[in-house]
């Protein structure tokens, strides 16, 4: 599986996946329908920040060998392996400290048990954890694991038109970016 890190239109750097969107992986036989209604909340989320987390989990698998990461190329190696280093920490810390935060919210979402009708509230924020658990788990991996960067002219394109400000052509490059790199989700990571 190939893993970009490129930066989007507002120059933030990005860590997705070809992956689209899938369903999240936990199930629970009690409040099925709770939990459904929670997961497609989540789900209608900002697919942005959804994706990014995707890839962190499945970037974080267990494997063999480096992941490969297309980027631009327009940074060497070392300078790359720096930006990637940084971006995770930074990525590992907000997580720890939003976890943190929805793990001191939750006991008080849980008293909404005590009103009538389904708690969507806490089974909603359960979902959000148990997503940003999952991609925590994945960061902490990808910081040990090794990287294998190739550089994408597509990319380097992409990052240029970034650079010059060139709305107009965003549209046409990531048009190219879906159909070359199977990216069904390019314009929702980099340019919405």
């Amino acid at each position: 599986m190939n893993f970009f890190f490129v930066r989007d239109y507002r120059h933030r750097h990005r860590f997705f996946s070809a992956e689209p969107l899938g369903p999240l992986p936990a199930k629970f036989s009690r409040s099925r329908a709770i939990w459904e209604t929670a997961k497609k909340k989540v789900t209608g989320l900002n697919p942005r920040m959804l994706l990014q987390e995707q890839a962190f989990e499945h970037g974080g698998r267990p494997g063999n060998g480096p992941i490969r990461i297309l980027h631009s190329g327009l940074a060497d190696d070392k300078a790359l392996r720096t930006k990637l280093f940084f971006f995770l920490q930074r990525q590992r810390t907000r997580h720890i400290l939003v976890l943190a935060g929805e793990a001191l919210v939750l006991p008080v979402c849980g008293l909404a048990a005590l009103l009538p009708g389904p708690n969507i509230f806490f089974y909603f924020l359960a979902v959000l954890m148990v997503i940003q658990w999952q991609a925590l788990r994945g960061i902490n991996r990808l910081l040990h694991k090794d990287h294998e960067f190739a550089p994408d002219p597509l990319l380097a394109e992409w990052e240029a038109a970034v650079d010059a400000r060139a709305d107009a052509r965003f549209p046409e490059l990531l048009a190219r970016l879906e159909s070359t790199h199977g990216l069904p989700s390019a314009r929702k990571v980099l340019w919405n």
